[in-house]
């Protein structure tokens, strides 16, 4: 990068960037190490350094319910309001507050608070039906299914006791699913040598703006549009070839 000056204005810069794709292609090798190195790290993070985490899942059918407040009815229907999405986000209400998440952990025994298991829960509709999908992710497959299974054993009596006339059926129980759902080791390599080739370049483009050093005839011809009128001779490899080829001639002599 080059600072000029036009007729005594203000400054401005000159950004030469055939000499910055110069400067990265020469030294596309540091891209490459960069890549490769942050490519390791990024694997073993995934594959040694981060828990897997195992998750696992129950199903549940909400029925059309109806309540009352004081004397007064009221009937609904999931088709009423927008099918299931409304009732899953009553119900998903309903599940992840204190009382119900203390129910689930006195009934699994799990040593949690109900702060850390509301963090372990996500619930929502499946293909905008009325069925209700809740599932528990855990550091521990098992341990996932007993809370999910927990769940699906407090949750129905929970809503019952809250919306007068509702109910929910359990249409699919929990299983312990051995395959990890997080951290992805592809994921995290991928991301890991994108991250090493994007800062590798932009360090190498730094320095190349950064560098003012004419390194041959064609920066001065290019930038400052001066005649070259000489060259000093590089004198040092100059004196060792010549050093070398009298070398050479005295052994052979």
């Amino acid at each position: 990068m080059e600072q000029r000056k036009i007729d005594g204005a203000r400054d401005y810069y000159v950004i030469d960037l055939a000499h910055i794709a110069k400067n990265v292609l020469h030294r596309l090798w540091v891209v490459v190490i960069c890549g490769v190195l942050s490519a390791a790290i990024g694997f073993s993070l995934a594959a040694f350094a981060i828990a897997p985490t195992y998750s696992s899942s129950i199903m549940l059918y909400v029925n059309n319910s109806s309540f009352s407040v004081g004397d007064l009815g009221f009937s609904i229907s999931s088709s009423e309001i927008s099918a299931a999405q409304s009732l899953v986000k009553t119900y998903t209400v309903l599940l992840k507050n204190r009382t119900t998440l203390e129910k689930v952990i006195q009934e699994t025994g799990v040593q949690y608070s109900w702060e850390e298991l509301y963090e372990m829960i996500e619930a929502a509709p499946v293909n905008e039906t009325e069925i209700m999908e809740v599932t528990v992710t855990s550091t521990d497959p098992y341990e996932a299914e007993k809370l999910a299974n927990g769940i699906a054993k407090i949750l129905p009596d929970r809503v019952s006791e809250i919306v007068e006339g509702s109910s929910m059926e359990v249409v699919d129980s929990a299983i312990a699913v051995n395959k990890k759902i997080a951290p992805s080791v592809t994921k995290f390599t991928a991301v890991g040598f994108l991250l090493g080739v994007f800062a590798s370049v932009a360090l190498l483009v730094v320095l190349a703006l950064m560098d003012n050093t004419i390194h041959d005839e064609d920066y001065i011809l290019d930038n400052y549009g001066y005649p070259i009128l000489a060259k000093i001779p590089d004198l040092v490899n100059t004196s060792t070839k010549k050093y070398a080829y009298y070398s050479n001639y005295k052994k052979q002599n």
